[in-house]
């Protein structure tokens, strides 16, 4: 933002020193002194342009800090910040007058509660969530056959035609009782494997958790609990897979044995095999005779509609509708475009920008299933004493999302255009190909376990304050919303779409990297969770109704 200029002496290499700086007019002009180890002077001056901001829609009265931006400060023709504006944060760039619509997006994304004129700070302290009724245009719609596509990635095909982008072994605790036992199982193998050449295994999932029993045998809780472990048993990133009870559980063991991938999975009851160490000691034996068998399947050219991409976010912040989001939606357009799927989730954040997907949904029997979806959480947050305008969190509130409105216009970004094929609700398996919303929590282990046991064989993940995070068995990569977070924290970002707001890429340049890197993560590359060793703990099933 400055042009410089130098007087009496040319810039040398060597670095200089500033010895006095003059701000001779405050907004305009900065004059400064430096001088070098030869003792050569250099005066520079720096005339400042206006500070920019970043306004999304004509019809908005917000801007978004690109940077932060201090008091008394330009910011457009005849506008001068009142105050320190926070980079990602909310500037006035209109008189908005008490109780009327704050319009982010071109979209209200609240009410204010208070006069705020042109350059004020627009954020908790005078913005709030306020009701308003969602209009939508819709028609129905006929999906276009999509076209046989020249893209592809190197994966693992299964018996049953799905495709994996990793080769992983499962042991799958149906209770918490038997959560160490699958534990030390995944441990035992993951020691054998470091000192043996496996080229095709990627290594044993323990996948642990809470649930399993205090609840009832039926209901709506049981049921997303069972679908949910059904999804992992199936799941293509897995070549083997070991379920294991305790015995005496809710979720009986007898719940999974079906038909569902039954060649290669295998159910065991710690009561019925004598104990801890018998057990573990049984199935680490199994599994050792099989890692030949596991190894033996080698990736192969797979069409991109075997691709089953998660959407997800956390850690958003002010940036995220702007940058990450936006070309996230891009690359999924891309990928929908060619046949293959993507699956949006959280259904407590999209609430207030759920017209964006209705508006583009493929028929008047999805649009009722999501706004039955929407209904049925605002009577479930209600019934625990909370809101769906609790969210954002503060993390969120920092990073400069004020209301759940705004953070849900930002977060469906990661849609991006496409025809929404189908609704499915929590861990529901994915039926049609193309762009699909599935309900869940916020809450990014419980959504991601969701979209995983839904088919999800990869996640892109964005996130605005950093946040860390992996899954096993499909591999998350990371999008950085902004430079400075991306900077500081290069070692879990794979991707910077920060680049988007400072001028270097356009959305499109960065929706292409992102796809590529898609590719190049289904087909073997290592994201930057994996390395970190992320990915272990972090699936969640979703826990509704009574614990008994």
């Amino acid at each position: 933002n400055a042009n410089c200029s130098t007087i009496l002496a040319p810039i040398p290499e060597a670095p200089p020193v500033i010895i006095t700086t003059l701000s001779l007019i405050e907004e305009y002009l900065t004059v400064s002194l430096f001088i070098f180890n030869d003792n050569r002077l250099c005066l520079c001056y720096f005339t400042t342009i206006m500070f920019n901001i970043i306004k999304l829609n004509e019809k908005d009265n917000v801007g978004v800090a690109p940077m932060d931006i201090p008091k008394n400060k330009k910011i457009a023709k005849e506008c001068i910040t009142k105050e320190n504006i926070p980079f990602g944060h909310k500037v006035s760039i209109k008189n908005i007058e008490k109780n009327s619509y704050i319009f982010k997006y071109g979209q209200i994304i609240g009410t204010a509660t208070q006069d705020i004129g042109v350059g004020e700070h627009v954020h908790s302290h005078n913005l709030k969530f306020s009701e308003f009724t969602r209009n939508y245009n819709h028609k129905e719609i006929k999906e276009e056959k999509k076209h046989k596509s020249d893209y592809f990635f190197d994966g693992y095909l299964r018996s049953n035609g799905e495709a994996g982008t990793r080769n992983y072994i499962g042991i799958i605790s149906t209770v918490n009782c038997s959560a160490t036992v699958v534990n030390k199982i995944a441990k035992k193998i993951n020691d054998f494997l470091k000192n043996k050449t496996y080229k095709n295994i990627d290594g044993a999932v323990a996948l642990k958790h809470s649930s399993g029993c205090g609840s009832n045998t039926s209901g709506y809780g049981m049921d997303l609990f069972h679908r949910t472990i059904e999804g992992f048993k199936k799941h293509p990133n897995f070549g083997k897979v070991y379920v294991i009870g305790l015995g005496c559980e809710c979720a009986q063991l007898s719940m999974f044995q079906n038909k569902i991938n039954k060649i290669n999975t295998q159910y065991f009851n710690i009561q019925d095999e004598g104990g801890t160490s018998q057990i573990i000691d049984k199935i680490s034996k199994k599994i050792l005779k099989q890692l030949d068998e596991v190894n033996s399947i080698e990736r192969v050219k797979v069409p991109i509609s075997k691709l089953k991409v998660a959407l997800q976010c956390g850690g958003s912040d002010g940036y995220s509708g702007v940058t990450a989001n936006p070309a996230l939606g891009y690359a999924s357009d891309i990928i929908v475009n060619n046949g293959g799927s993507t699956i949006l989730a959280e259904t407590p954040e999209i609430y207030g920008a759920e017209h964006l997907l209705i508006e583009r949904a493929k028929n008047k029997k999805i649009i009722d299933k999501l706004q039955n979806q929407i209904t049925w959480w605002k009577k479930y947050a209600d019934m625990n004493g909370v809101t769906l305008d609790g969210n954002p969190s503060p993390g969120n509130k920092k990073g400069g999302l004020t209301t759940i409105l705004e953070k849900s216009l930002g977060a469906v970004a990661k849609g991006g255009n496409a025809i929404m094929s189908d609704v499915l609700d929590y861990a529901e398996t994915l039926k049609e190909n193309g762009f699909n919303f599935m309900n869940s929590p916020g809450y990014d282990p419980v959504s991601v376990t969701g979209q995983v046991a839904s088919g999800a064989n990869i996640i892109c993940f964005t996130t605005g304050r950093g946040s860390c995070f992996g899954f096993k068995p499909s591999p998350s990569i990371k999008i950085a919303t902004n430079t400075n977070m991306y900077n500081k924290m290069i070692e879990d970002m794979d991707i910077n779409a920060g680049t988007i707001m400072d001028g270097e890429k356009k959305l499109e340049e960065t929706g292409i990297e992102i796809f590529d890197e898609i590719i190049a993560v289904a087909s073997g590359k290592k994201s930057k969770s994996e390395l970190n060793g992320y990915g272990d703990d972090e699936f969640n099933p979703w826990i509704v109704g009574a614990t008994l």
